[in-house]
């Protein structure tokens, strides 16, 4: 009894989470109410705070299960790597080929998570989301400390950097399905730019 309770529960947290980042992705965050949200995951509002508090809870739990699913494939995949561009060309693939496969995921985290809200809250950074960064600081760390870094360029710039050229890339390829924006650059030059620019703050040998 126990486990069919818990089970219940959990789908019913399950079906909130999908229904909000379905109505997140297709409306936007702030028009689509938790109403809409418990009318499309068949359940009550109750249900939406007790699982998640408020609509801003849903939306942070979407971004952390989706980081759920990433980190640890990451961190398997790059683990017997030893080089760290190896490394580095690796996540980028995962990542780019893990939010290919899910559009309202992509859509959510290019246009919604660093929004400024009515709330005044601008910026999601779900726990998830902090452990991708320190994964990327990881293998760049790695590259300063072989001393393949040219010198005047910190890690940790070139880390925001790389990830705001990568978002900037993908929100434009969004907009130009959407609205007709000029961005007609394919999946692999988002790759070859991403690592063109990794390239320029290495001191020799780009990685392609």
């Amino acid at each position: 009894m126990e486990t069919t309770k818990t089970g219940a529960l959990l789908s019913s947290r399950e079906r909130i989470r999908e229904a909000a980042k379905t109505l997140f992705a297709e409306r936007g965050y702030e028009p689509a109410s938790t109403a809409a949200i418990c009318r499309l995951a068949g359940t009550s509002e109750s249900q939406l705070i007790k699982h998640f508090t408020n609509k801003q809870g849903v939306l942070e739990a979407i971004f952390q299960y989706s980081w759920e699913q990433i980190n640890p494939a990451v961190r398997l995949a790059t683990a017997s790597i030893s080089s760290p561009r190896q490394k580095f060309e690796v996540m980028v693939e995962m990542v780019l080929n893990f939010l290919a496969r899910d559009e309202q995921i992509t859509k959510l985290v290019l246009l919604e998570g660093r929004r400024i809200r009515d709330d005044g809250k601008q910026v999601v950074l779900v726990p998830g989301f902090l452990e991708f960064v320190n994964i990327i600081d990881g293998i760049l760390k790695q590259l300063a400390d072989q001393g393949e870094l040219r010198p005047n360029i910190h890690p940790e710039a070139l880390r925001s950097g790389l990830m705001g050229a990568i978002e900037g890339m993908l929100r434009d390829k969004i907009l130009a399905r959407s609205m007709g924006y000029p961005a007609t650059f394919s999946d692999s030059d988002v790759r070859s730019t991403c690592f063109t620019f990794l390239s320029a703050g290495l001191k020799s040998n780009p990685l392609r």
